[in-house]
């Protein structure tokens, strides 16, 4: 499985973004789906995360401003981010758990999607 993140940009404080992670094969076993960012000199954090069932979670940073949500016939994981300020300024990433028949389940990694939030 691979996972593809786009959305990401440029924009105003106080503006807008979609983030989207694509998969590249059914998410519909997927228990765990999350959006991490990691800011230039700091370490990489979760933002928010989506179970199997529709759980939510979020940073405290990002609540009230972000939803995640997922959509299991496209197979993709949406970040809606509004309100947006300069300190969520970061490389954004997708990562998902994915399950195996035998086996342990194994974490996949999208590569980033740059957000910028200009003052």
């Amino acid at each position: 499985v691979q996972l593809q993140a786009s959305g990401g940009g440029l924009v105003q404080s106080g503006g807008s973004l979609r983030l989207s992670c694509a998969a590249s094969g059914s998410i519909l076993s997927f228990n765990y789906m999350g959006w991490y960012r990691q800011a230039p000199g700091k370490q990489r954090e979760l933002v928010a995360s989506i179970t199997g069932g529709d759980i939510t979670n979020y940073t405290d940073s990002v609540k009230g401003r972000f939803t995640i949500s997922r959509d299991n016939a496209k197979n993709t994981v949406y970040l809606q981010m509004s309100s947006l300020k300069p300190d969520d300024t970061a490389v954004y990433y997708c990562n998902a758990v994915v399950p195996r028949v035998f086996g342990s389940p194994y974490t996949v990694w999208g590569q980033g999607t740059q957000v910028t939030v200009s003052s």
